[in-house]
């Protein structure tokens, strides 16, 4: 499949759009809130771009719960992971049951749509950054091993590929990097001992399918961000942590990517660094730049992240599981709202 993961401005295809979906080296598309009316209107939209696609592609989503949800009307409204740490506090059996349930839920309403993935679970820290904040599970790495382990057995269990987040930690730099360069002043040994830790265990434990670096400059490692750093991406996550799925970078618009360049040569750097898929969003004229400039024979492993599932919304809301994990869900927002 192609490298290259795009987007579309609307909830239908333009001509453009189709032209770019067509690309060879296209071998995916994001959705975002702005593609999403409703159920019907959604499912047409996915049909045409697995119609308008050169080859089969992976469609994927920001679909955490909390605030990064980006389908909210007719779906399951999933709470904040933070919030659920807050029925861990109390009952850690219950809130590892539940998080099961909300990764089963988030993965199986996506996937009666023909999604192929939720980039999801988010693994860093609560340690003060306000872009992560309540994405987080919490401060602590050992409830956030716990949990999003539970997130991701649940989101297996529906048939979804799971992909860690930011790595190697997002959580201890105030800076957005969708609008700064966020750089992070602790040493190697210090973050080894925090912001890894569910990282490594996930990873250890066969939990993660894909790993999204982040876009911060970990200063004390690397002069490059972690999305651009052989250091980070191949001595860290292949070989020390052993990790053999596919690496996503993150949006190459991000002003925390701005630092390796113009769009094309973020796209290569990013290459260099390790990463297998890249996500260009929200700059059609970058994503042009990229399918211009790269060569139309890249081609990348899929890694098997296409789901294989094949069940309606009709029968996921018909089946019992979905009725009490739904009622299970309403119950826990109402409870923590």
């Amino acid at each position: 499949m192609g490298p290259v993961i795009v987007d579309v401005n609307g909830y239908e295809l333009t001509t453009e759009d189709k032209e770019i979906l067509a690309h060879p080296l296209t071998g995916g598309l994001i959705l975002f809130s702005r593609n999403y009316g409703d159920h019907a209107q959604l499912t047409a939209l996915i049909k045409s771009i697995r119609k308008a696609a050169n080859a089969p592609i992976v469609i994927s989503v920001d679909h955490e719960g909390g605030r990064v949800q980006r389908f909210r009307e007719q779906f399951t409204r999933i709470p904040a992971m933070g919030k659920i740490a807050e029925l861990y506090a109390d009952d850690r059996e219950t809130a590892k049951q539940f998080t099961q349930q909300c990764g089963w839920m988030l993965a199986a309403e996506l996937l009666a749509f023909d999604i192929d993935l939720s980039f999801a679970p988010v693994l860093d820290l609560e340690r003060g950054s306000q872009v992560i904040g309540d994405r987080s599970f919490h401060a602590d790495p050992s409830w956030v091993t716990d949990l999003s382990t539970q997130l991701c057995i649940g989101m297996h269990k529906a048939g979804m590929k799971t992909t860690g987040k930011h790595f190697p930690g997002h959580g201890s730099v105030l800076a957005d990097s969708h609008i700064a360069l966020p750089i992070d002043e602790r040493s190697l040994a210090d973050i080894t001992a925090t912001d890894l830790l569910p990282f490594k265990s996930l990873i250890a434990n066969a939990q993660l399918d894909a790993i999204m670096p982040a876009h911060v400059i970990y200063q004390q490692v690397d002069s490059k961000a972690a999305g651009f750093s052989q250091y980070w991406l191949q001595t860290v996550l292949r070989q020390q942590l052993g990790f053999k799925g596919a690496i996503f970078s993150d949006d190459l618009s991000m002003h925390g990517a701005s630092v390796a360049g113009n769009y094309l040569a973020r796209a290569e750097q990013a290459m260099w660094a390790g990463c297998n898929l890249l996500l260009a969003c929200n700059d059609r004229k970058g994503v042009e730049a990229l399918l211009d400039g790269l060569d139309n024979n890249l081609t990348t492993d899929d890694f098997g992240l296409k789901h294989t599932s094949n069940f309606s919304l009709a029968e996921l809301k018909n089946s019992r599981l979905w009725q009490d994990t739904a009622t299970s869900v309403a119950k826990f927002n109402q409870q923590f709202s």
